[in-house]
């Protein structure tokens, strides 16, 4: 059993579905998406969907974009979240990553030899997810929350190749003594995408460059899982002050994470929050710990900090995130903007 789980690590694509681990919501950018333990809006349908067991309304609206390669790549996610009852919660999250107006130069080059730049066309690489949530209060072990998402996943590379996959997440959260506990488990029993190559597309192509065309293919996302806490300070009647940790453990082999091994790699993330009056909020948090190899050879860490505010008038919440400030991490910084709406907040 051992021996056929490390084989299939081994073969098991890393960053299958990455793009369901950039994260969302602003605010979370903000504090560097440490929040397992604490997110209790709309957006937990994402980080953990026992969170939305927290909405303070009957419904609430989320939306966000984000732009990425100066903005070659854009990122939008919405969602929406109703409460059923004082015991439970709907909520269904929509994330689109895509790369539009790629241009497909293969027919350039007319039969003669000509350049006809009217044959130039342009299609979408894109990733869209689903995701349904529930949530449920809990009388055990004296009151816990509990979620789960069912999510559905499309991607779509122009007319060359799409596929479909299916997985599962659940999380739990649990208040105790002033500190906030969660746990989120994600592709549980892992997410398995089915490829599908359109051969009349491609056939060509594979034909002059001698490689095999493959039409089908699946791909696999192993299990994630995700420690959180956080505590709640406050200083007065106007100020607090929350902070927050998350362990975010990979099962897909070795990364270039704080801790690894063949088997899990865990990788940390902080955020601070500090609050006025619960209307305006400063944002920082650190996260992306990686060892990275230069080109001399030489090892270095790198990490991403971010920053970000938030400010709540009536029923309306508007977040701003700045990624990866002073170009510490491997990747270019990203504006985020998120906004929420609720309706029909309980008193």
């Amino acid at each position: 059993m051992v021996l056929s789980y490390t084989y299939a690590q081994d073969n098991t694509p890393k960053y299958s579905n990455e793009f369901l681990n950039l994260g969302v919501d602003a605010r979370a950018f903000g504090m560097s998406m440490s929040m397992t333990s604490h997110v209790q809006d709309v957006s937990a349908g994402y980080w953990n969907p026992a969170g939305l067991n927290g909405l303070k309304s009957s419904y609430q609206l989320e939306l966000m974009h984000s732009s990425y390669f100066g903005g070659i790549a854009n990122y939008d996610f919405g969602a929406f979240g109703a409460r059923l009852n004082d015991q439970s919660v709907l909520g269904i999250s929509i994330l689109r990553f895509a790369v539009d107006d790629i241009a497909d130069t293969r027919l350039l080059f007319d039969a003669n030899g000509a350049i006809n730049y009217d044959n130039i066309q342009f299609f979408s690489a894109a990733d869209y997810a689903a995701l349904f949530s529930y949530a449920r209060k809990l009388t055990v072990l004296g009151g816990l929350d509990l979620g789960g998402n069912l999510k559905i996943i499309r991607r779509v590379v122009g007319e060359f190749a799409d596929s479909w996959g299916f997985g599962l997440d659940v999380g739990l959260q649990k208040e105790w003594k002033g500190w906030n506990f969660g746990l989120m488990g994600k592709d549980l029993f892992g997410t398995f995408n089915s490829w599908s190559i359109n051969e009349n597309e491609l056939a060509d192509i594979y034909t002059q460059t001698g490689n095999e065309l493959y039409t089908r293919s699946v791909e696999v996302t192993l299990p994630r899982l995700i420690l959180g806490s956080s505590k709640q300070f406050s200083f007065g009647d106007k100020f607090g002050l929350l902070a927050s940790l998350d362990l975010v453990a990979t099962t897909d082999g070795k990364r270039n994470t704080v801790i690894k091994s063949d088997i899990v790699s865990v990788d940390p993330a902080l955020g601070l929050e500090v609050g006025y009056q619960s209307m305006a909020f400063i944002r920082a948090g650190v996260g992306q710990f990686q060892e990275i190899k230069d080109f001399d050879g030489s090892q270095s860490w790198s990490f991403q900090p971010n920053v970000g505010l938030g400010f709540k008038i009536q029923e309306v919440t508007i977040d701003y995130a700045f990624t990866d400030i002073g170009d510490q991490a491997a990747g270019l910084y990203s504006h985020v903007f998120s906004v929420k709406v609720d309706f029909n907040v309980e008193d």
